[in-house]
């Protein structure tokens, strides 16, 4: 069997999450969150689109995780990025967590837009 390191390039795995935290990257950070490539900043909710479509370029979907259990989206919020060309994908955050690590570490352009647990 052979063993490849995992590269993640620009963007940051999600290491773990819990009652109002995420650790990406080593480091925790409360409440909401952007993983975007690049970094991980703070996130203001579904009134936030501006966070996000500032890397309309590097990316190609984005997971939001709705918290403990998957919720609809406001609408404003996910017609905003799918005009931008962004495809967004609503899920519990616990799900989105998983479904961004294993597709960022096959290299492909996503972000993440956590609210927690």
């Amino acid at each position: 069997m052979r063993l490849n390191e995992v590269q993640f390039n620009d963007s940051q795995p999600i290491d773990g999450y819990g009652p109002n935290f995420f650790r990406i990257g080593g480091q925790v950070h409360e409440g909401p969150v952007l993983a975007l490539p690049g970094g991980v900043f703070a996130w203001g909710g579904y009134v936030d689109t501006a966070s996000v479509l500032a890397h309309r370029g590097d990316i190609d979907v984005l997971f939001v995780g709705t918290g403990a259990e998957i919720t609809h989206l406001p609408d404003a919020f996910q017609e905003a990025l799918e005009a931008e060309g962004i495809g967004v994908e609503p899920m519990a955050s616990p799900a989105a967590c998983r479904t961004y690590n294993v597709l960022l570490s096959e290299g492909r352009r996503v972000a993440a837009a956590l609210i927690p647990v």
